[in-house]
């Protein structure tokens, strides 16, 4: 069964796609299975600094990196068939689902949006009502009495703002934190797949080397038992057969460690086995920009700094809300009662906070030191 990454009209900068499971995969089938038989979508840099949080259904499963990364994004389908193995694309597309540190990352995400919509939300009404009943001695022309009152803290519309505009900031600094994760965790599953195909080339050439090597020291061997060759030229072959098979040796350790990285990164255990894609060939021409273009308006580009600068932002507005709630909490309310002797009233009632002790200082520190 062949999986594909397909593009949808989601937004005009979203890609959505769906990996199913094959049965033979990884030599793991039901565990991959349940891994990448799910929805996740793969979003360019363009939505990045978006305003509003993502539903939060969809937070474990948005991917935030640029889809540019991918060699093959100008097509409208990316193929990933997972029993002729894997290559770099495909691992670093399954790596931004799988890898478990994006998915514990990716709840911060969560978190933020939460506190986005805690942060507009507005205290309730507090509405009360109360009966006074006539219970004895002069009773005479009394009625039972009541007392209904509606009233709501207005005062909490004055940190409102930028209470929001700090939770607005921050959605967007943790969003663009897990973005350059996720950048970060795509560039280095397909680097993983580089290094792992190269050193499986270096071993091949070595473990050639290191045969031919020690049938020339057999051959070496035999013609000094003929008398043919003295003992210092089987001597020297010896030597460079014994440092040829240590060579040999540290590549198909190093090949090893690569390849338990490559399973980390994309999130399987150690003792799976993952293919890589036959054909695979490194590449032979590295062409790195200028200085000048890696340097020019990096503030603007680099997804870590452009976060920092809403997390800056962000606790801005969160010190400006703790100076504005320092003004006493205000009310006000509807009141309409009657007492026993049936006279009915309507009113209102104000209540405000004197700050003689609390006037919340201690949260204002706080923030002004957590800055």
């Amino acid at each position: 069964m062949s999986k594909e990454i397909s593009r949808s009209a989601l937004s005009s900068s979203v890609i959505v796609a769906r990996i199913s499971a094959d049965p033979t995969m990884f030599d793991h089938p039901k565990r991959i299975k349940r891994r990448l038989a799910l929805l996740f979508c793969i979003a360019l840099a363009s939505p990045l600094l978006a305003e509003s949080p993502m539903r939060s259904n969809t937070v474990e499963t948005t991917l935030r990196i640029p889809a540019s990364r991918f060699s093959n994004s100008s097509l409208e389908q990316l193929p990933i068939d997972l029993r002729t193995g894997i290559g770099p694309d495909d691992a670093a597309a399954i790596a931004l689902y799988s890898n478990p540190a994006l998915r514990s990352i990716r709840d911060r995400r969560g978190l933020a949006s939460a506190q986005l919509i805690q942060a507009g939300i507005l205290p309730n009404p507090v509405v009360s009502y109360s009966r006074d009943y006539v219970t004895g001695v002069n009773t005479a022309g009394t009625v039972t009495a009541y007392n209904f009152t509606a009233a709501w803290e207005f005062s909490a519309l004055i940190p409102f703002l930028p209470k929001q505009t700090a939770a607005r900031k921050n959605y967007r600094s943790v969003d663009l934190d897990v973005a350059w994760d996720e950048w970060q965790i795509a560039v280095n599953a397909r680097t993983a797949v580089y290094r792992v195909l190269g050193l499986n080339a270096q071993l091949a050439q070595a473990v050639e080397a290191t045969e031919g090597l020690q049938q020339s020291t057999d051959a070496m061997r035999k013609a000094v038992d003929a008398h043919e060759k003295t003992v210092l030229e089987l001597a020297a072959v010896e030597s460079a057969s014994q440092d040829s098979r240590a060579t040999m040796l540290a590549l198909e350790q190093e090949f090893h460690k690569q390849g338990l990285g490559l399973n980390k990164i994309l999130g399987v255990e150690a003792e799976v086995k993952v293919a890589l894609r036959a054909g695979l060939s490194l590449p032979t021409r590295l062409a790195p920009p200028e200085q000048h273009e890696l340097a020019d308006d990096l503030q603007a580009r680099r997804l870590d700094l452009l976060g920092l600068q809403q997390g800056l932002e962000s606790q801005d507005a969160t010190v400006r809300a703790a100076i504005l709630a320092q003004f006493p909490k205000m009310s006000a309310g509807f009141v309409k009662a009657s007492d026993t002797t049936n006279v009915h009233t309507t009113g209102f009632i104000v209540a405000v906070d004197v700050p003689i002790f609390d006037r919340n200082q201690g949260v204002i520190a706080t923030e002004r030191a957590t800055r």
